[in-house]
């Protein structure tokens, strides 16, 4: 006999077709009727929103699927951890690095303002530290709130930071000095912890080095901080606020001595400095440079002579401060003020020229006295036009004989994000500029965003010609940047 017929039993299988005639059969009449109430009623608008009301968890809306949000702030975890790894970073370094090198950090050093408030000090404590012969220690870039390109929902930490090595290339940021220079290289602030413990380091309060050279000139001041850092003995100095200390603006290099003449005794030795001759533009700028630089290739008619191939060659830069910076304007007419830094560089063409002092009182200026700080600093849409037109005409007849110039190609760095910054463009177009550029045209991923101001500048430090506003750092910068490659100073202009 078969195994199966071997195995099979009648009383068995009489068993079993009982089951399946009695309780289960009633169970499975229950369930499709069960069933098929449920199906009528769900099928019911008016039932199947009652039921998605009461029972929301049992009913997912797959017809509104969830977006997810992309534009996030970077978390710059590669480059932190490539910071962090820098060679220098090793205590069995020789002299001048490792556990016995000789380094300062200028905890001084301004915060939570504009990027370029910051550059101004980075690079000058650079400079003093490298004369100082101790290593400069970085400390990343802290932002100001309001000028986060993210909104405070979206913030990673409570007040955002960015690595400097994401804002700029350079000794600054650690990077290498030339090959036969021995000077020690920048660290970061958190090896600064590991290579000069706090027990190790001497203070330094700004209110025991300032006041004997509050109001020098440029040059006496860093030549004044330099003998203090020299002649220190010990390894390890901090610079930093006293407790105690009332000073508005205790940096080394203050507000007040960038915002006068004062500062431009410094300007050849920083000029031609290897801190200057070795910045250069972060990976990040560079590769947001390369991905937006064909926004830049003209697209007018051929010219009537021969023309650049290289988009900056026919390029005009124009910085457009907008927004709140009128209200800015007012507040430096109050106080009379003059230009900022750099831009009061003499040989500079457009130099500012104070309105009428006849009315002027202090903290309020004359009617005629806001019309001429605005024209400058925050000029309108027909005063802009005449000073780009301006330049253009001015810097081609500067060339050279047999020299051909063309400027086709124009570049406005804004924070408008009106309709204002589309009628000037369209403006622009109908005055032979054929290729109109903005900030707000530029396609940038989460990590060009969060450097986003830096590459803005490092357009303008390569159009042939710049027009800035003068009370502003960032022009300041750039004109820096620009001088430093040897631009004639008739390509870089002021309102």
């Amino acid at each position: 006999m078969p195994p199966m017929a071997a195995k099979f039993n009648p009383r068995e299988w009489r068993i079993t077709a009982q089951l399946f005639g009695t309780r289960q059969r009633r169970w499975l009449v229950g369930g499709l009727t069960f069933t098929l109430i449920f199906f009528l009623l769900v099928s019911h608008p008016s039932s199947r929103n009652t039921l998605k009301h009461k029972y929301s968890d049992l009913f997912p809306d797959f017809s509104s699927p969830p977006v997810y949000d992309a534009d996030q702030p970077p978390t710059w975890e590669r480059l932190w951890q490539w910071e962090r790894d820098l060679p220098q970073h090793n205590l069995d370094l020789p002299f001048p690095e490792g556990r016995t090198g000789r380094y300062v950090l200028f905890k001084n050093q301004i915060q939570g303002l504009g990027w370029n408030n910051q550059l101004n000090e980075v690079l000058m404590n650079t400079w003093l530290a490298y004369k100082s012969k101790r290593a400069y220690v970085f400390q990343e870039y802290m932002w100001n709130h309001g000028h986060y390109p993210w909104p405070k929902e979206k913030f990673r930490q409570q007040n955002p930071t960015t690595p400097l090595n994401a804002l700029l290339s350079g000794p600054s940021a650690g990077g290498p000095w030339d090959p036969e220079d021995d000077a020690p290289r920048s660290i970061s602030e958190a090896w600064f912890d590991v290579v000069c413990p706090k027990a190790e380091r001497r203070i330094i309060f700004t209110g025991d080095v300032k006041p004997a050279v509050y109001w020098e000139m440029g040059n006496i001041i860093f030549d004044h901080w330099q003998k203090v850092l020299t002649d220190a003995p010990e390894r390890c100095v901090e610079v930093t606020v006293g407790p105690n200390d009332t000073d508005a603006v205790p940096q080394t290099f203050d507000l007040w001595l960038w915002g006068s003449t004062r500062v431009l005794s410094l300007w050849d030795a920083f000029r031609d400095s290897p801190v200057t001759r070795l910045l250069a533009p972060s990976p990040v700028v560079r590769a947001a440079v390369d991905r937006n630089e064909y926004l830049f290739l003209p697209r007018g008619p051929r010219p009537a002579h021969p023309a650049s191939r290289n988009p900056y060659d026919r390029m005009l830069a124009v910085h457009l401060r907008r927004g709140d910076y009128e209200g800015h304007c007012t507040n430096l007419a109050n106080w009379n003020t003059t230009f900022y830094s750099w831009n009061l560089l003499p040989f500079l063409p457009d130099q500012f020229e104070h309105p009428s002092p006849i009315g002027y009182e202090p903290g309020k200026n004359t009617p005629e006295g806001y019309a001429h700080y605005l024209k400058h600093c925050y000029p309108n849409h027909d005063q802009i036009l005449e000073k780009i037109e301006k330049s253009r005409e001015e810097y081609i007849r500067a060339a050279k004989p047999g020299e051909y110039r063309t400027l086709d190609v124009i570049f406005l760095l804004t924070n408008d994000r009106t309709s204002w910054v589309d009628d000037l463009k369209a403006t622009l177009q109908k005055s032979k500029w054929h290729t109109v550029v903005t900030t707000r045209d530029l396609e940038m991923d989460q990590e060009q965003k969060d450097a986003g101001m830096t590459v803005d500048m490092e357009f303008a430090r390569m159009a042939a010609v710049f027009i800035g506003n003068g009370w502003s750092s960032f022009t300041s910068n750039i004109v820096h940047r620009r001088l430093a490659d040897k631009k004639e100073p008739i390509s870089t202009r002021f309102f």
